[in-house]
């Protein structure tokens, strides 16, 4: 009986020591799954989940170095640029006309968003740079009147007012 007593207390001391295995430490980049409009979200932790999403699942291309941010809102963390010209794939639409963006790499996994402007569907990236470029201006001609027959007077362009000759 007694060292039936003695061994339980022994048992008793040394599971008393024992601690609980350590939870895993959650980093910035710790891999998270969310569940938004019936959609699987793929996403680091930084990375928050929408509140609202509309898949489209196609290539766009960045139109500038735009910053890929953590919110969709610009009161959101910095994550990193987008490449001018690099193509991304658009997971979707999200709340205030912002696009959830990954990587042709990982195309599951959720990069950050980025204004709706930022990127343009890769079939219209030409056209779209094409008619964004400046167009050189034809150059205005002198108005010139003649006057008294020996002399003309000519409206400046620019600032609208007549010089005689």
């Amino acid at each position: 009986m007694n060292m039936r007593i003695v061994l339980s207390l022994l048992f008793v001391l040394a599971v008393s020591g024992c601690k609980a295995p350590p939870k895993p430490q959650i980093t910035d980049d710790t891999i998270e799954t969310s569940q938004v409009n019936g959609v699987t979200l793929t996403h680091r932790h930084i990375v928050q989940p929408p509140k609202e999403f509309e898949p489209i699942g196609e290539d766009y291309r960045a139109l500038y170095g735009a910053s890929v941010m953590s919110i969709p809102d610009y009161s959101g963390k910095v994550i990193r640029q987008l490449e001018t010209g690099q193509t991304y794939v658009v997971l979707g639409q999200v709340e205030h006309f912002w696009m959830a963006l990954a990587t042709e790499d990982n195309k599951d996994e959720l990069i950050g968003y980025v204004p709706l402007r930022a990127v343009v569907k890769s079939a219209l990236y030409d056209q779209t740079i094409r008619a964004d470029r400046p167009r050189p201006r034809a150059k205005k001609k002198a108005d010139c009147v003649s006057v008294d027959h020996s002399s003309k007077a000519c409206k400046n362009a620019n600032s609208g007012t007549w010089i005689i000759n």
